[in-house]
């Protein structure tokens, strides 16, 4: 992936190492994400269940510094997202509203959101009352050695997928999928849930399609890499590492044939029109 030559974002925030708990093992980060995965529930849940005292009700952190390479790789595929999504709002006549990014971990495992608690283990994610996207960097190496997606683009399209919900939260598609899962029952809670962030995916595979096109970031494989990602998170895939079997009904995600699907359509067509998962879910 070409990203040098990227500008870097001015909304990431480094809270590394500000607060918090004890830092994760490895081992424990994978087992508490992939628990959360096969047991279907929302990570904005959990967050919330969380001892909100556990961590400062006010967090401060700092632009990253220009020598921490992971750091400015997010803050690059940040800008690019931004700029990406701000050129095709404005092309559908409204206003791109540019997310925050907040890093954290290191030796704190948790931080402050505006969803509640943050912590590493849940891997990154999007609070959409602060509008803002949560990653603690340790996740990459565990995408990379224990989830078998390696490859700066595989880490590039976890971002794109977050920002992903954030566009769903600007165009309104979260407020409304929220309402609905408040009255449904847990099967149908899931399946929207599923639908979701296949939306997310495919909104992932729109940005790839006009940051190749416009910035010309994509090399050979990098496309393959986001699609090796996207079918090793898939909720049937982790729930064969996990327990060894797959139940349908408690997915939260999507199948891994479901979520490389919707990157591609995504990517393919460059149309957000073309990502109503709704519609043809």
């Amino acid at each position: 992936m070409k990203w040098d030559g990227l500008r870097r974002s001015g909304n990431v925030e480094d809270r590394r190492g500000s607060g918090g708990k004890g830092g994760l093992g490895i081992g424990a980060l994978l087992v508490a994400l992939v628990a959360g995965w096969i047991f279907g529930v929302n990570p904005l849940t959990i967050l919330g269940l969380l001892d909100s005292a556990s961590t400062p009700a006010t967090q401060q952190g700092s632009a990253p510094v220009a020598d921490d390479k992971q750091a400015m790789f997010v803050s690059a595929v940040l800008a690019n997202t931004e700029d990406v999504w701000g050129k095709l709002f404005k092309q559908a006549g409204r206003t791109y509203q540019e997310p925050k990014l907040v890093l954290f971990g290191g030796r704190a495992n948790t931080t402050q959101t505006g969803c509640g608690v943050g912590q590493s283990a849940m891997g990154p994610f999007y609070c959409s009352l602060d509008r803002t996207v949560y990653i603690d960097l340790g996740f990459y190496d565990t995408l990379a050695k224990q989830l078998g997606a390696p490859g700066e683009f595989a880490r590039a399209y976890v971002i794109a997928h977050e920002v992903g919900h954030h566009v769903q939260n600007l165009l309104g598609v979260l407020p409304k999928v929220d309402q609905l899962r408040a009255r449904a029952s847990e099967t149908e809670a899931n399946r929207l849930s599923v639908l979701q962030e296949l939306q997310a995916d495919c909104l992932a595979g729109v940005w790839a399609h006009h940051a190749d096109a416009q910035y010309r970031i994509v090399e050979t494989g990098d496309i393959e890499s986001a699609l090796n990602a996207a079918s090793q998170i898939g909720d049937d895939n982790l729930q064969k590492r996990g327990q060894g079997y797959v139940v349908p009904e408690s997915f939260t995600h999507g199948s891994s044939a479901q979520r490389m699907q919707w990157f591609n359509t995504g990517y393919k067509s460059g149309a957000v029109d073309a990502c109503d998962t709704f519609g043809k879910g």
